[in-house]
C-alpha cells in the first residue's frame, strides 16, 4: 500500500487562507465588488504563504544531520589525553608467549639499524634513496608515524632476545593518512638496498608488505629484514612494524630481532591494542590496566 505524501503545515494553512478569500469573494459578489474583494484576498493569501515559508526551518526536509542519512549524528572519537594514551597500552595479559613488561623500553635502539644508503643503487635518484633513509632511521628512532601532534605513550615487552614494542599517540589526521600511504609505497621503492654502517660494514636490507589484521580505521604493515655482521659475526635482524589508525590516533607496534620478526605476536599486539585504544577513545576503560614499573 502506498503511504499519502505529508502536506507541509505552512500549505495547509495557506490552503485554509485561499479558501477564506473565495467565501470572502462570494460574500461580497451581492454588491459588484466580487472582482475588488477576490484580488484583495488572493493578496492577503498569497501575503500569508510567504511568511510562513520564510518561517520553515532550511537544510534538510527529514532533520538529519549533514551527512547521516539515518537522522542520528555520527559519533567521533574523543581527543586523546595523556591519561588516556597510558590506559590504551598493552598488558602482558594481552599478549601470549611469555612476554615480560620492561621499564626501559624507551631507550631500545639497534645498531644495526645505524648507518646510511647507498644512494648509488637507486636508479630512480635519490628521492627513493631518502625514503629508504627515512625507513631506517624511523625504525631506529621507534617513531616511524612521525612526531605525535598531542598525547603518547609506550611501552615494551621482552621475550628472550625478542622485543615488541608498543606506541600509542595522537597525531595530526591528515598527516597520518599521509604517512600510512607512504609506508605502503615502500616496499616497491625499497625493495633492497645496501646500509652503509661507519665500522659495521655494509649491511643488506630488504622492505616488503606484511597483512595486518582487520581493526581500525585504516592500517598498514611492513616486514624489513637486516643482514650483516654483529657481535663479530654474521647476524639477521628481522622486524615487523604495524601501524593501525583509529580516529586521530594510532597504534605502533614493532616486534622481532635476531630471533626473527614474531608475526603471530606482533598480529595479536597490533589488534588488541587498536580494540584498547578504541574503548579509550569511546570514554571506556580497557581491562586489564597496564601497571606502573619502578
Amino acid at each position: 500500500m502506498s503511504r499519502r505524501p505529508v502536506v507541509p503545515p505552512f500549505r495547509l494553512v495557506a490552503s485554509a487562507l485561499a479558501a477564506a478569500a473565495l467565501l470572502t469573494t462570494a460574500a461580497c459578489s451581492d454588491d459588484g465588488a466580487a472582482t475588488t474583494a477576490a484580488d484583495t484576498a488572493a493578496d492577503q493569501a498569497r501575503a500569508a504563504e510567504r511568511d510562513i515559508a520564510e518561517q520553515a526551518p532550511t537544510g534538510s526536509p527529514t532533520g538529519s544531520p549533514t551527512g547521516s542519512p539515518t537522522g542520528s549524528a555520527t559519533a567521533s572519537p574523543s581527543a586523546l589525553t595523556e591519561s588516556g594514551a597510558k590506559a590504551a597500552l598493552l598488558t602482558e595479559t594481552d599478549l601470549e608467549g611469555g612476554w615480560n613488561q620492561v621499564r626501559d623500553a624507551g631507550k631500545w635502539r639497534d645498531s644495526m639499524l645505524i648507518g646510511q644508503v647507498d644512494v648509488a643503487q637507486f636508479l630512480t635518484g635519490k628521492a627513493d634513496a631518502s625514503d629508504c633513509q627515512e625507513l631506517v632511521d624511523g625504525l631506529y628512532g621507534e617513531d616511524l608515524l612521525g612526531k605525535p601532534s598531542g598525547a603518547s605513550a609506550l611501552t615494551g615487552f621482552q621475550q628472550g632476545d625478542s622485543r615488541l614494542l608498543e606506541q600509542v599517540a595522537a597525531y595530526d589526521r591528515a598527516a597520518l593518512d599521509d604517512r600510512l600511504k607512504w609506508m605502503a609505497s615502500l616496499p616497491q621503492k625499497c625493495d633492497q638496498f645496501t646500509l652503509d654502517g661507519s665500522g659495521s660494514g655494509e649491511r643488506t636490507v630488504q622492505v616488503t608488505e606484511v597483512s595486518v589484521p582487520e581493526v581500525g580505521d585504516a592500517r598498514q604493515g611492513l616486514h624489513v629484514t637486516v643482514r650483516g655482521d654483529a657481535d663479530g659475526g654474521p647476524a639477521t635482524l628481522s622486524l615487523m612494524v604495524t601501524a593501525v589508525r583509529v580516529g586521530d590516533s594510532a597504534v605502533t607496534v614493532t616486534g622481532g630481532g635476531l630471533d626473527g620478526d614474531q608475526k603471530d605476536s606482533v598480529e595479536q599486539a597490533s589488534q588488541a591494542g587498536a580494540e584498547r585504544l578504541r574503548t579509550v577513545l569511546d570514554g571506556g576503560t580497557p581491562s586489564p590496566q597496564p601497571t606502573e614499573l619502578d
